[in-house]
């Protein structure tokens, strides 16, 4: 259990370059090691879940060099969950993409692997550099993996999605560079200490670069005004990647997330609660603009990329109200509406594949030739992301509402989050009844049935976002005791910087300085 923490970086790192290797001219062989090492990588994540159920933070020193001289892992309760979600997700679009999508160019599997890697890393770091390292490294494996299979819509929207987020990692390198020249620290939890501490004259440098995080972090999270990017880019991508991408959303949430409350906390000085003035109105815009653009989506890609952008909005919202109560909402709506997204990117593929030339735009066109599996698929992937009772987004809502009843702005967030709901509802509604029943007598001779691979990866997470709920009491205990962790920023300092950390093997049995 020692290197526990790093398996989630070391598997698919390793995996990655194997694949380069190995597999650019073997497809068959790249694409079992993608599914051994992503199945592997799955058992890793579930381990380390399982041992983050203690409450204690499980810190790896990367090269044996102990914080602050070296860079250090950090595994809590948050972190390991999205590691886990992340493989779930990542096993189910792997599975799929091996139906034939990874066949479509070189190299699928091993950025698949390198994909993994950046994310699991960004979750992990308890550096503010290497989430930069992280970031850079997801980025550019997403770049090549929006390409994938070619073609005009997608190069268009790599190059608008290349220069958003270039731009960003420009800001994100001057905002560390203005925290380092301020403080002598990148570790994030003696950032903690002494933006803390900043002296008078300090103070302005460390405000200027908390904003530039969280416009850094809104361009990853996909906050207003700063989403424009998604719904070309998700409409665009390949199904399995598409609902990879669900996840990367998070990782910006995470970052807001994690920088807030441990860097620009309550306990911060003068820099304490930075972003609240500015997080709570984003986040209901983010929200209302979603649902309004998946109103006047006229594909089903793109209701879907918007209702992600309005997922990121409710949970940016919770984020704002404070408490742990909501955050524990918020936790447990962020694991649904990752899962449901994935599931509905995999389901447009699978519909617009069976509708010929009209592919998933909103028009009338032929029969669908499995109507009775898609429209069941549909109905529930539709009523859980819209938040219909008895499911998954109905329950993190009620969880959310219930949260921030106490919250200085609760009108405005439950009339912005109910509103929402029913104009989601209504978004999905008139999809599936030009996409079900406005339809011929018989199917476009192009339309291609769904492989049973495919049922089988679409149905898998559908089957998780059903365990949400048959399992939603102990999961909110869980989310819980989770914010309740993330809130007390005090004991992530001291595990990290004062506690017990566990260290790589020594180099060539050489000591090394502490």
């Amino acid at each position: 259990m020692n290197h526990l923490a790093v398996l989630p970086l070391a598997i698919p790192a390793l995996a990655g370059a194997l694949l380069l290797i190995f597999g650019g001219n073997r497809p068959l062989l790249a694409r079992a090691l993608g599914l051994a090492a992503t199945a592997l990588g799955a058992a890793a994540a579930a381990m380390l879940a399982a041992d983050s159920l203690s409450g204690e933070y499980r810190v790896y020193a990367l090269g044996n060099w102990a914080a602050p001289f070296g860079i250090v892992l950090v595994a809590d309760r948050l972190s390991a969950l999205l590691v886990l979600l992340t493989s779930v997700i990542a096993m189910a679009a792997l599975a799929y993409a091996a139906n034939g999508w990874d066949l479509r160019g070189r190299h699928f599997h091993a950025l698949f692997q390198f994909q993994l890697m950046g994310i699991n890393g960004a979750f992990l770091t308890g550096d503010l550099f290497n989430l930069f390292v992280f970031f850079e490294v997801l980025l550019i494996a997403s770049y090549c993996l929006l390409l994938h299979g070619l073609g005009q819509q997608r190069l268009r929207a790599a190059v608008h999605y290349v220069a958003v987020n270039l731009t960003g990692s420009g800001v994100f390198l001057i905002a560390v560079s203005l925290l380092y020249g301020v403080t002598g620290t990148l570790n994030m939890a003696q950032l903690a200490e002494r933006i803390a501490q900043a002296p008078e004259a300090d103070i302005a440098l460390v405000r200027a670069a908390g904003l530039m995080l969280l416009g850094v972090f809104a361009v990853k999270a996909a906050l207003f005004p700063l989403y424009f990017w998604l719904p070309a880019t998700y409409a665009s991508a390949s199904a399995p990647v598409a609902a990879l991408f669900a996840i990367m959303t998070k990782v910006g949430v995470y970052s807001i997330l994690r920088v807030t409350t441990l860097m620009f906390g309550g306990d911060s000085g003068a820099a304490s609660n930075l972003v609240s003035p500015w997080l709570l109105p984003l986040a209901l815009l983010t929200l209302a603009l979603g649902v309004i653009g998946a109103l006047g989506a006229k594909r089903l890609g793109e209701l879907v990329a918007h209702l992600t952008i309005a997922s990121v909005g409710t949970l940016l919202t919770t984020v704002a109200a404070g408490g742990s109560a909501a955050l524990a909402g918020a936790l447990y709506y962020l694991v649904h509406s990752t899962v449901i997204v994935a599931a509905l990117f995999l389901l447009t593929d699978l519909i617009a594949r069976q509708r010929g030339a009209a592919a998933d735009a909103l028009v009338a066109a032929g029969a669908l030739r499995q109507p009775v599996l898609l429209g069941i698929a549909f109905l529930l992937g539709a009523a859980t992301v819209a938040g219909a009772p008895p499911s998954a987004g109905f329950l993190g809502k009620v969880m959310i509402l219930q949260g921030t009843a106490g919250a200085g702005a609760s009108p405005w967030i439950w009339a912005t989050i109910l509103a929402s709901s029913l104009a989601a509802l209504v978004a999905c509604s008139r999809a599936g009844s030009v996409l079900l029943w406005k339809v011929g007598a018989e199917p476009a001779p192009e339309a291609l049935p769904a492989r049973g691979g495919e049922w089988l990866s679409l149905g898998a997470l559908m089957a998780v976002s059903l365990l949400l709920v048959a399992f939603a009491g102990p999961l909110h205990r869980h989310a819980e005791a989770t914010a309740a962790q993330l809130l007390e920023p005090a004991q992530y300092v001291q595990s990290v910087v004062g506690g017990n950390t566990e260290r790589a093997p020594r180099p060539l049995g050489r000591e090394l300085p502490r």
